[in-house]
């Protein structure tokens, strides 16, 4: 039987939560200093994580615990870039739960072979 894979989780700056980390946004503080969204994950520098919720973004700013845990200012950029991403997220999560549909074109011949009139 294969081993399980240990998920790795992260904790939420602004309410605290520990989810997996493919769940949560990262923020990073880049060796330049530069603090930005990182949705894939794979920057390097220092990171943080926050829900893909407005509360936990406009929480996670406001009350400045992304600044004190990245150790640096948020510059308002990032935080609209962050909301643009959560607003990404949600739309995408909405598409999921649609059914596909597969749309077959009609086609005159098709009929015929089939024996329709």
């Amino acid at each position: 039987m294969p081993k399980a894979r240990k998920v790795p989780t992260r904790m939420c700056v602004a309410c605290k939560q520990m989810k997996s980390k493919r769940e949560l946004i990262r923020v990073v503080r880049a060796a330049d200093g530069g603090v930005r969204v990182d949705p894939t994950s794979k920057i390097a520098g220092r990171g943080a994580y926050v829900c893909p919720t407005e509360q936990c973004a406009d929480a996670g700013v406001r009350e400045g615990r992304l600044q004190h845990a990245l150790e640096v200012p948020i510059p308002q950029g990032v935080h609209d870039e962050l909301r643009r991403v959560i607003a990404g997220m949600i739309a995408s999560q909405a598409g999921e739960s649609q059914p596909k549909v597969i749309r077959i074109p009609a086609s005159a011949g098709l009929h015929r072979r089939l024996g329709a009139h």
